[in-house]
This record gives C-alpha cells, structure tokens and sequence, in this order.
C-alpha cells in the first residue's frame, strides 16, 4: 500500500475467489488490486489452530491486511443467560483472529433493551472491559472494534461507540459509513461538511492518531424511517462517496475501508480509485 493513506478490501472473501477458504482469499486478494479482507466469521468461530497458521501465512506472503468479523449474536447489554455466550463468541473471535494474523475485531455491540443510552453504557463498558483484561492477561493485544449500527433501536450510535472506547484502552469503534448515514433515516450525513464534524467528534474523544488508524466499512445503502433497510450497490444508492472521501482527506485520516457491498471486490475497487482521485495519493 505504498502512498495510499488506506487499504482497501472486503468483509468476507471476495465474489470471484477462485477456490474456498481464507487463505485463499487472502492469497487472491493482490490480483485485484486490494490489501486486506475481513474474515467473516460471521455466524460462528469454527475454525482449526492449523487453519489459523495458514491464513496469517498467505496474508503475509501477500501483503494482505487482516480483521475478524465476530459473529452476529453478541450482545453487552444482554441479560444473564445471553451474555455469557455473547462474551465466549467475542473472546473466540479474539483469540483465532490473533491466531490467524488479525489486528482487530469487529462486532456488532448489542441492543439497548428498552432502556437509555447513557444508563446502558456504564452496564456494557465493564462487561467489555473486562473481555479486554483477560486477553491482556493472555498476552492477546487485538483491539475489539464495537461497530456503529444502522438501526435507531440497536445499541451502536456514533456516541454510543465513542463513550464506550473512551473509557477502555485497546477499543475503538468500528465506523460503518453506511449505517451512519442510514441511522437518521432522513437523508443526512452526506455532505463533507457532516462528515467533518464525525470525524472531529472522533478526534475529541480519542485523539488525532486514531484517525489515522481507522477501521471502516462501507457500502450502498437503503434505509427508511427508523434506518437501515439494506446494503445495495454503491451506484445505486444515494450515498455520495466523494463527499466523505474529501472529508477524510481534509482530516489526514488513514486505515482501512472494506466493502460490504453485494459486489464488494468491485465497489471496493471504486473505493479505491475514488480515494486516489480526491485525495491526490497515488500508490507508487
């Protein structure tokens, strides 16, 4: 990734990986002009140490970055009986992404339960402080990623995210661009002036060198009132892309975008080109 401030990939392996597997995909992953991919292991940890040991191998040999999608059903805020298997869903993810070469995991942080933002977050930050602690103490430094939500009654607002990595070192958010967008329901947070002033709320509570270690996700979207509907294609939504590209641009950020895209090989390559059109970078 020589002069590009990001890296570009895909949550999952791409559409047209040629042959199954992670390692695969990771080894594919060059040819079409991206450097890193999102193991999706989305609906649950299966996954072989000798697996693990492969997959980190060929993204290695590839130059291919690479995070963990832990899987769906992972609840902080859940109640007795829930949590603690949301917590062994997180904690496996952490420690085979770590096995496989991954830097950071993201989740998808839970629901509110019927109660208010700000009585949540004390609740959730110390179960996840917690699962923090205990892969420290297992010399696992992964960084946990809580991701921001489309859906107004799930927890993972913008604000949500930041009071909870705020608090707990080795945790930031997860920006899905898409849901950000989605989660008003009304059409905002599409202009570069918007975006700015997400990016500055981010700088505020967790300093300027995070933004240039971002972690994102990206994709068309559908959303009506209360938010999210769908991912679509980039080029069928009304998302306008080069808007928070010169936002990010403008803020010095860096990282990582990655598709999650119906055809998410081929947005993540127009996010690629879009990037290195605003932003002027080149790759050589």
């Amino acid at each position: 990734m020589p002069g590009l401030s990001f890296r570009f990939g895909t949550v999952g392996s791409p559409n047209s990986t040629p042959r199954s597997g992670s390692a695969n995909a990771a080894a594919f992953m060059p040819t079409l002009g991206l450097s890193a991919i999102e193991l999706g292991w989305v609906r649950s940890v299966r996954v072989l140490e000798q697996t693990c040991v492969a997959i980190k191998s060929a993204a290695a040999d590839n130059g291919v970055a690479l995070s963990v999608h832990a899987p769906y059903y992972i609840n902080l805020n859940g109640d007795d009986e829930e949590w603690p298997r949301s917590r062994k869903r997180l904690m496996d993810a952490a420690h085979y992404g770590r096995l496989a070469g991954a830097d950071y995991v993201v989740f998808h942080p839970g629901s509110y339960g019927g109660q208010a933002p700000d009585v949540v977050w004390p609740h959730v930050t110390s179960r996840l402080r917690g699962c923090v602690d205990e892969l420290r103490a297992a010399g696992n430094p992964i960084m946990l990623r809580p991701e921001t939500m489309g859906k107004q009654g799930q927890l993972g607002s913008l604000e949500d995210c930041l009071q909870i990595a705020r608090s707990i070192k080795g945790v930031q958010p997860c920006l899905d661009f898409a849901h950000l967008h989605a989660r008003p329901g009304d059409g905002s947070l599409n202009s570069r002036q918007e975006w700015l002033e997400v990016l500055e709320r981010y700088e505020e509570a967790l300093g300027s060198s995070a933004l240039q270690n971002l972690g994102c996700h990206l994709s068309g979207i559908e959303y009506g009132a209360r938010g999210e509907k769908r991912h679509l294609v980039m080029a069928e939504a009304d998302f306008e892309l080069e808007e928070l590209f010169a936002a990010l641009h403008e803020k010095g950020c860096g990282g990582r975008i990655l598709s999650e895209s119906p055809i998410m090989e081929e947005d993540a390559r127009l996010f690629k080109e879009t990037w290195m059109r605003v932003s002027g970078e080149t790759e050589a």
